[in-house]
Formats: structure tokens, sequence, C-alpha cells
């Protein structure tokens, strides 16, 4: 989609890549580092200094205790962190629970680490009070779980949905772990981005699952630095040997300057946050609005920049010709719904968008949207 959107001139609202800049304190606390000669490799699985931060971090926000010595390892992002953590825990005849719609990532992850994807449906439901929602079916996930599951993936806030897990349903999953054995892997690279008083809940924070439950983040959404692929694993001491062995394997380690600039990142106040979520807030109220006066059906997503909309009413037989058409004839680009889903007819339907865009283009793309009605 982004390839398109350069080709045809069109905004590009489906890459999540934030349109913002990483604080300034943080940038010149990496040319500090530069400059002060951090330009060989550090320790493979991070820097003291940095794990240190990510342990403060992790015990005060995630309520997981976490030693800097024994449960942490720096990564080359949070995908990075992801695989080596797969790659770790996996033998051949493994299974491992997705939910889907899921980052793009988790299927191909699980079959390069050689277990089974069994994937299980986030659907839509109303609460008496008409809020849209998606949960799993109950009965669809216990029936996930067999003897051979090792596993499961849980990504909260979810990309593409923007849904945050409540507490009632990481206890029901907390259940089926400890019940089938099995490990939680959650990706939490959202988890300073949840809208409207909701709760992030880490798992890990259960006393029943510390000992089976490995977090997966990173400093990319959070401070606006993808391209400085800082990652992080959190896991119980017994399982940090083996990821940090795949680790070493994949990448070697990640860079030692923006490692020394993380501990900057991780040590901003409070007041960095509150800015952060009502800047991402302001962006998700305009497009969200902007996109139902355009004719999609959405809902304001809970956590995340993402918003995934149904494109039923506008009559495109899928939702990946929706997409060539809307860049090529209205000039704004997003990702077809059956990209996030192993059942691509779940999907079909559906379109996603991000919002970390700038004020003006966000401005911009509105006034191309309003022009799908005259065009169909």
């Amino acid at each position: 989609m982004t390839q398109l959107c350069l080709k045809h001139n069109a905004i590009n609202l489906s890459q999540g890549t934030p349109a913002y800049q990483p604080p300034d304190e943080v940038k010149h606390a990496a040319i500090k580092a530069i400059q002060e000669g951090y330009n060989q490799y550090s320790i493979t699985w991070g820097a003291p200094t940095f794990r240190e931060a990510i342990a403060q971090k992790m015990t005060i926000f995630n309520n997981i205790p976490t030693d800097a010595a024994k449960n942490v390892t720096v990564t080359c992002g949070s995908t990075e962190g992801m695989l080596s953590t797969l790659l770790a825990i996996i033998n051949p005849g493994d299974e491992v629970i997705i939910f889907e719609p899921y980052y793009e990532n988790y299927g191909p992850d699980t079959i390069i680490s050689g277990a089974k994807p069994v994937y299980v449906a986030l659907r839509e439901t109303y609460t008496e009070n008409g809020e849209l929602r998606f949960t799993y079916d109950v009965t669809e996930l216990q029936k996930a779980f067999t003897a051979n599951t090792k596993a499961i993936i849980i990504n909260t806030p979810n990309n593409p949905l923007g849904k945050v897990f409540t507490l009632d349903e990481l206890q029901q999953i907390a259940n089926l772990c400890c019940e089938y054995d099995c490990i939680a892997v959650t990706d939490e690279i959202y988890e300073h981005m949840i809208y409207d008083d909701k709760q992030h809940i880490s798992i890990g924070a259960l006393p029943e699952m510390q000992h089976r439950t490995i977090t997966v983040s990173g400093l990319s959404k959070t401070y606006s630095m993808t391209g400085w692929r800082l990652g992080y694993v959190v896991a119980p001491e017994t399982l940090t040997g083996a990821i940090r062995k795949m680790h070493d394997f994949i990448t070697v380690g990640a860079p030692h300057p923006l490692q020394r600039a993380g501990v900057a990142a991780l040590n901003l106040p409070d007041s960095y946050y509150q800015e952060l979520l009502q800047k991402y807030n302001k962006n998700r109220i305009r497009l969200v609005n902007t996109l139902k006066e355009a004719g999609f059906r959405c809902h304001p997503p809970e956590g995340a920049y993402y918003i995934m909309t149904d494109i039923t009413d506008f009559g495109f037989p899928d939702d990946t010709t929706f997409a060539h058409w809307l860049v090529k004839e209205i000039g704004v680009g997003g990702v077809p719904g059956s990209s996030f889903y192993s059942r691509p007819n779940l999907g079909k339907t559906k379109f996603r968008f991000m919002f970390s865009m700038a004020d003006q283009v966000l401005a911009e793309a509105g006034e191309r949207l309003m022009k799908i009605k005259s065009k169909i």
C-alpha cells in the first residue's frame, strides 16, 4: 500500500509509522552517547543501564517484578523480540494460538519457529449500551487449547482493532494457560495509547502467570522512534537464557548508543505520556468522525492508533478492490482488512486506517475522503 500511495501521490494512512519525532532530550542523549564513544557492541542482551531502566518500568508500570540481570533481553525491535521468543520456546509439533485479526508477523513467526498456528477470531459484539467491542467466543478459545499448545500470543492494545483486553478476558486466558501448562506471549507495544480511561493490564502481572508469561514490547511507538529498533523481552529466568541465545544468533545486539538514549526515554516524566495520549486521542476522534461522515462504518478504537472500518455500504466485491480504488480515485491509502486474517473471508469487508499523522495531513485526508460518495 505504501508503494501504491507513492505511485499515485496518495496520503498514506496505511503504514503504522508515527508522524512525530522523538523528544529532543532523547535525541540529544543519542548524540551524546555517540560522541562519548559508545559505538561498539554492548553486552549482546542489552546495556546494563538500559536493562535496569526497563526493569524499573516493568515493575512499576506493568506490575511485573523484574530483575534486569535475570529477566530482561534487549532486542532489535519488538518484532525481533517476538521471533527470538518463539524460536526459544517452540519444539516441533507444538501449537501456538493467535487471535485474529493479528499483526501480520505472528503467523510467519510461528511457522518459522516450527509450530502450527491455531487461530481464534475476535468478533464484533455489542454491549447493552450499544458500544461495539471485539471479543473471542469462550467455547472457540477453549477448543483451541490442546495437549500440543505451547503458547498463546496476546496483543493488547491490538493492531489492527485497537482492542484492549479486559481483566476478565485475561483471567480466562490465564486459567486455560494454567490448565494446559502453556506460555502467554504478550505484545504490549501500544501500552501507553489507551483511551476513555480504560486500563492497560499485563497478563504477566496476574500471580499465577508470573512464571509463564513472556512480555514483548519496545520504544518504537511510544517515543516515535521506529527506526531506532529498540525492543525488549521480559521473561522468567528459566526462559531468559534461551531467548538471549536466539537473539544473539539472529542479530547479536541492538544499537549501543541508542540503548543509552533509551534510558533517557524511559525516564521521561508522566507529563510526556499524558500529552502523547491527548495528541493521539484528538486524532482518533477526528478521523473517526471523518470516516463516519464519508460513509464508513466504524467505532472509536480503545487503544493504539488504528481504526478498523467496515466498507460494506460502498458495494465493492472485496477489500483489495476497494484499496486500489481508494488510492487511485480518492488519493488516500489504507490496509485491506483481509491481510490481518488467516481466513481472508473474515476481513473482506474490513479496512484499516491509522491516525498517527500531523493535523494538516489528517485534514487533507478528510477532504479527499469526503469525495467518496460522489465518486461511487
